[in-house]
């Protein structure tokens, strides 16, 4: 059980949602400037999606780090060391020589960005327990939705001003501001009696323990795959608005305003629902509506083999958000498989999801993103996979909680999964 709830800080929502926008502007930014980064470095269409695949592939693998090592040290040093780091790669960045200099400075940027948002997501469950953690996880998610539209429309402007160059100074500005605003503002949440050592064994056994939990598969599955139906979207933006829309660098807000506006929809039902729907309702509408979404990319894709605009871009309002409606559930719920290891649980999903957006953005979408249709393949086969982990996990939840706490409702159960957990 944790400690009685305490009081947050106003300020907490604004400073966690900032956090979790340097990963969507650090992939949205620079997606305007490819263009001119190939034509710097003299560099085809392939190579600069690695600009994409090389941030997640070390976002993912560190963020296997990030949170044990909060487990040992505390929340707030590492999310403003993390913070530090990611200023001083963006600087690299922007001075960059060579495109492989380019590339390992993206590296440690997605090294150390994933601080922010896998610690942020324990410090949450920290702070705050049941329908509170549940609204302000959808309050971060609410605000951190207005990312992916706002990345590429700033990254746009400054290509006039500062060129290419421009955006990576304004992501190093972002994140050392960011670390004063944390240092001066952020409390601790994880006090010296609560932490655990950070030593490979430890460390090791404690990911074997998640791996030996039987519900903990589903939800890892569930809460990683509903994010990258979307993501292929968001992968395949450059393709989609200058070749299949056949648009400016001007027209990436045909795509990203869909997004953030379903997801800051959705985020806002999710806070809406908290006290008033149980877990299995409300994740159950989020894959009702991401599946609703799917249907209408093929139905459109099929339809209209050349896209038009805003047709072919609504269906990502649905999807936008059925991802947002389940999202703030199954991360509370994945969280409280195992209170005393918050961060490292955080990691481990943080990794799964970072992972395979990393294969959606270098394998998938390049290969999908010559068409609609093939877009809308790739979407609706991951969000089905995340529907078939979530049904599973909802058969073995209600099944092992039915034996001490038979439920009225069959979502009860689940909802008592995040005000007691284990």
């Amino acid at each position: 059980m944790n400690p009685a709830p305490r009081t947050v800080r106003r300020s907490l929502p604004w400073l966690l949602a900032a956090l979790s926008m340097i990963g969507p502007f650090s992939i949205d930014a620079v997606f305007p400037a490819f263009p001119a980064i190939g034509l710097r470095f003299a560099v085809d269409d392939t190579a600069l999606q690695q600009l994409i695949s090389v941030y997640l592939v070390a976002y993912a693998v560190m963020s296997l780090f990030h949170g044990a090592v909060s487990d040992a040290l505390g929340r707030k040093p590492v999310i403003i060391a993390g913070l530090l780091l990611y200023a001083l790669a963006s600087v690299g960045a922007a001075l960059s020589t060579s495109f492989a200099m380019l590339l390992a400075c993206r590296g440690l940027q997605g090294v150390c960005a994933g601080a922010g948002l896998v610690v942020g997501r324990a410090l949450i469950r920290d702070s705050l327990e049941g329908a509170a953690a549940q609204r302000l996880m959808a309050q971060v998610m609410m605000i951190f939705g207005v990312a992916p539209v706002i990345a590429p429309m700033v990254g746009a402007l400054l290509l006039p001003l500062g060129g290419w160059h421009g955006i990576f100074w304004l992501l190093g500005g972002f994140g050392l501001v960011l670390a004063l605003a944390l240092g001066w503002l952020l409390e601790e949440t994880h006090p010296p009696s609560r932490r655990t050592a950070f030593a490979p064994r430890p460390l090791l056994a404690g990911y074997a323990s998640f791996g030996r939990d039987a519900l903990f598969w589903p939800l890892l599955v569930a809460s990683s795959v509903n994010f990258a139906g979307l993501f292929l979207y968001i992968a395949s933006a450059p393709r989609i608005v200058r070749e299949l829309l056949q648009l400016s660098a001007q027209g990436f807000p045909w795509l990203f305003v869909p997004v953030v506006v379903g997801m800051i929809a959705g985020a806002w039902c999710s806070g809406r629902l908290a006290e008033r729907a149980s877990v299995r309702v409300t994740v159950n509408l989020g894959y009702a509506s991401m599946g609703l979404a799917c249907a209408l990319h093929l139905a459109l894709a099929i339809a209209l083999p050349q896209p038009r605009l805003p047709w072919s871009m609504l269906p990502l309002v649905l999807h936008g958000i059925g991802v947002q409606l389940a999202f703030p559930s199954l991360t509370l719920l994945l969280l409280d498989r195992f209170p005393q290891r918050r961060g490292g649980i955080s990691s481990v999903q943080a990794f799964a999801s970072l992972l395979l957006c990393s294969v959606v953005a270098g394998l998938a979408s390049p290969l999908l993103s010559a068409s609609m249709l093939g877009l809308a393949l790739g979407a609706s086969a991951l969000t089905a996979v995340g529907a078939v982990a979530w049904w599973r996990y909802d058969r073995l939840a209600r099944r092992t909680l039915a034996r001490g706490l038979p439920p009225a409702d069959p979502g009860a159960a689940i909802q008592a999964e995040i005000a007691e957990p284990r």
